[in-house]
């Protein structure tokens, strides 16, 4: 600091020499020197020896010694041409290899994670460093420029903040219905890390370059499509859409940008219509909920009607079977009869006959005696009858029992009094003496069609 203020101090009459510093009265120019010339004649001081003097002082900073000389004009002790001090060439190239050093280390950058730094020469686009410690040309051959690609992106089309805060220029468009339609919907993107360059410098502004692109690609897909396909059943597939079609644009724009997501918050009719709309969907909702009821009636009805006709179908296979086997079973019956009836006619045709009273009688109520029978004994088979009297109570209610047997009793009297008025003279003791009872002549009833034998 001292020396420095020695240099600099030219209002110093000594120039920075002490008071016994040189020999000042044994120069011969010494009335020349500006603190002289100043302090003599009140002056300006003269800028060549200023000058002079400078120079001299700065070389004896790097070792010159100091030439005595007079003014510029001066004879043989003027100022002649500076003479460096030996060694001191080293002490220059010293110098300069430290400073080229420290110019050469401002090159080291330190990309953080998450970001890339983007190297220009000259300002042209050269590379890309990665993160890390790198290193480029310092400024101002080359420079870089650090760009983050992990951060993402976001922004909103058709609304701020909230889906309520609503931006109808951005939301509204048309459908292929020509219907109007208010989509909402937010866009996530980042930067490539190939595609920082092109983010920098292909486009001006980037960010509303992806905001443009995104309106344009759901107007284009929105508009290709119905309202009710927009409004519910397409919105997932709205957005694959417009994320593939966005990037296809950013791309053939070479943006750098990479679409993340493209999320539709909000589809809805314009508010000035939206109640018309309401009762509209309510209706097709009602349409809907009735075909599906009658489809499901019709899935229910008709495999029952199927199933009654394949029952149908199946009894009457099984009735064509049974009479087809019964006819069968009948005609093998009787060739087996008309067999036996070629060998015994008279044994066969009473057999048939006794069989067929047998089936005829077994279930009437009244009991047939033979007159012509030897015995005089009368065998009844009183549980039979005690048994089917019953089953016919039983099956006919009958509120007066008494009254209905009286009747049946009064119809079989005269049944019988008719069927003894008819007969032969040797049967009228019989007939008046069982006139009252329910029980008649046989052969009066039933005439055996064999008898004649």
């Amino acid at each position: 600091m001292r020396l420095m203020s020695k240099i600099f101090n030219l209002n110093d009459p000594g120039w920075g020499r002490g008071k016994g510093d040189g020999n000042d009265s044994s120069q011969p120019n010494n009335q020349n020197r500006p603190g002289n010339n100043q302090g003599n004649n009140g002056g300006p001081p003269d800028l060549d020896e200023v000058w002079r003097d400078f120079n001299g002082k700065i070389g004896s900073l790097f070792g010159r010694k100091r030439r005595g000389g007079g003014n510029m004009g001066g004879g043989g002790n003027g100022g002649g041409p500076v003479q460096l001090p030996k060694g001191s060439p080293k002490l220059f190239v010293f110098i300069a290899i430290v400073l080229v050093g420290l110019w050469l280390s401002s090159g080291f950058i330190i990309v953080q994670e998450g970001q890339v730094a983007v190297v220009t020469k000259f300002g042209k686009y050269t590379k890309t460093l990665n993160p890390g410690l790198q290193w480029h040309m310092p400024y101002p051959i080359e420079e870089a420029q650090p760009v983050n690609i992990a951060q993402l992106r976001t922004f909103e089309v058709g609304y701020r903040g909230s889906v309520g805060n609503k931006v109808l220029n951005e939301s509204l468009m048309l459908t292929t219905d020509e219907n109007i339609v208010d989509v909402q919907y937010v866009v996530q993107y980042r930067l490539m890390p190939e595609g920082a360059p092109n983010y920098l410098f292909e486009t001006v502004d980037p960010d509303d370059s992806v905001r443009q692109a995104a309106e344009t690609a759901m107007r284009e897909v929105v508009g290709q499509r119905p309202m009710d396909v927009v409004l519910y059943s397409g919105r997932t597939e709205i957005a694959n859409s417009v994320q593939q079609l966005t990037q296809d644009i950013l791309d053939r724009y070479k943006t750098g940008v990479q679409v993340s997501t493209v999320a539709i918050q909000n589809v809805q009719p314009p508010e000035q219509v939206q109640a018309a709309f309401d009762d509209a969907v309510k209706a097709g909702q009602d349409r809907e909920r009735l075909i599906n009821e009658g489809n499901a009636y019709a899935s229910r009805i008709i495999p029952e009607a199927r199933g009654r006709a394949d029952r149908m179908v199946f009894d009457a296979q099984g009735y064509t079977a049974q009479v087809i086997g019964t006819a069968q079973g009948d005609t093998a019956r009787f060739a087996a009869i008309e067999t036996e009836f070629a060998k015994a006619p008279e044994v066969t045709r009473d057999r048939m006959y006794l069989a067929t009273m047998q089936t005829i009688l077994e279930n009437t109520s009244k009991i047939l005696i033979d007159n012509q029978s030897a015995s005089n004994m009368l065998y009844l088979p009183l549980d039979k009858i005690m048994q089917q009297a019953s089953r016919s109570n039983s099956s006919t209610a009958s509120p007066d029992p008494a009254a209905g047997m009286a009747a049946g009793s009064a119809g079989q009297s005269s049944e019988g009094s008719g069927s003894s008025s008819g007969s032969t003279s040797g049967s009228g003791g019989r007939n008046a003496s069982g006139g009252g009872s329910p029980y008649s002549n046989s052969s009066n009833l039933l005439t055996s069609p064999y008898s004649s034998r």
